[in-house]
């Protein structure tokens, strides 16, 4: 049956800032919320993949965007009801050269998932720690980009650039791309710096950033190593529980906008 999905690219040209950590248990939190997600791993290093326990990975986004294999093909699911994958490999590095020589090179996943896309509510792609090719095919596939912001002291520095990349994205390439919102992660309570650098980000972005915030909690970063999003891995824990409150912000956020 085919529904209206939303199309989130999770975006930050830094690593180290919960991106991918955002990806998978945001994904799962929409899932547990009874909605049907895909998660697209789309960042060479395959940790979305390996955080959700995938090993299979001989048909992966590499050949989605290079013509090796159909979207219908690629999907896997995975422990968590109602959530697919679509994994990735090292491999996928080499499409930011591959992708340059392709005619339509910033549509390739947009026109992979096409096919596809109409049977999520939401379909999630973790992009990669650059603002290469492989993320300018992600924004222009996307209907709306997620930026994680790590509470530190350059944040708003990074963000800067990053914000120019989707401005330009959105002039020449996908004029319906919207700022789904800003979530601060890596929160350390015990750290003034943490509080000053929300207050800052909040007082220049105002109601682009989300409400919940995500702290800083070992149980979060324990998860990959067993192959589960933390709300499996620990649903009560502080880290999994602001998960589950970033889907229903994102849900009442969509209720709204509807």
């Amino acid at each position: 049956m085919a529904v209206s999905s939303s199309i989130i690219a999770v975006a930050n040209q830094k690593g180290g800032v919960g991106k991918t950590t955002t990806a998978v248990n945001l994904a799962t939190a929409l899932a547990a919320c009874g909605r049907q997600v895909l998660l697209i791993d789309f960042d060479p290093q395959g940790n979305a993949s390996t955080g959700l326990g995938i090993t299979n990975r001989e048909l992966n986004s590499y050949q989605l965007v290079t013509s090796g294999c159909l979207a219908k093909d690629a999907l896997q699911t995975t422990l968590v009801p109602r959530l697919d994958i679509i994994p990735a490999v090292v491999d996928l590095s080499a499409a930011e050269v591959e992708l340059t020589d392709m005619a339509r090179r910033e549509y390739q996943l947009k026109d992979a998932i096409s096919d596809i896309s109409h049977n999520y509510h939401y379909v999630i792609i973790d992009c990669p720690p650059s603002l290469g090719m492989l993320t300018v095919n992600a924004l222009t596939a996307a209907t709306s980009v997620l930026v994680p912001l790590q509470c530190e002291f350059y944040a708003l520095e990074g963000l800067t650039q990053l914000m120019r990349t989707i401005e330009a994205v959105r002039a020449e390439l996908n004029t319906s791309l919207l700022m789904q919102g800003i979530v601060l992660t890596m929160y350390d309570t015990r750290n003034r710096l943490s509080s000053m650098v929300a207050q800052d980000v909040r007082s220049h972005l105002g109601h682009l950033v989300y409400d919940t915030v995500i702290p800083r909690n070992v149980r979060v970063s324990e998860a990959p190593s067993y192959g589960q999003p933390v709300l499996m891995y620990d649903l009560k824990c502080p880290g999994a529980q602001a998960y589950a409150a970033l889907a229903a912000e994102l849900l009442t956020q969509e209720r709204h906008a509807a």
